[in-house]
């Protein structure tokens, strides 16, 4: 092999180290596109509870309904006027007496 065809080749070889192991080479953005689709389902899913919350925000700055359903069903709270009634039934009743709406 003449010593020109093996100094091209070697500078080829030089040439190609850094496009596939080199920085910004093909395994780099290999690497970095794995990491760019896993951050984008973790913003979906972000954005999604964000969505969620500025509903809530919503209906909390909107109307007393939310606010009431909450005062209800998380603080057991009543309206003036209103009787609250609760129905205790043994373990083997519960079941097959419960209404449902």
């Amino acid at each position: 092999m003449p010593p020109l065809t093996f100094i091209l080749a070697v500078l080829l070889a030089l040439i190609q180290y850094p496009l596939w192991w080199g920085h910004g080479g093909w395994r780099s953005v290999h690497r970095l596109e794995h990491q760019l689709t896993g951050q984008q389902r973790i913003n979906a899913r972000l954005k999604q509870r964000n969505e969620q919350y500025a509903g809530e925000v919503r209906d909390l700055e909107q109307g007393t309904a939310a606010i009431e359903e909450r005062a209800r069903y998380e603080l057991g709270m009543v309206k003036e006027g209103e009787v609250f009634v609760q129905f205790v039934f043994a373990a083997g009743q519960a079941r097959k007496n419960r209404v449902t709406p």
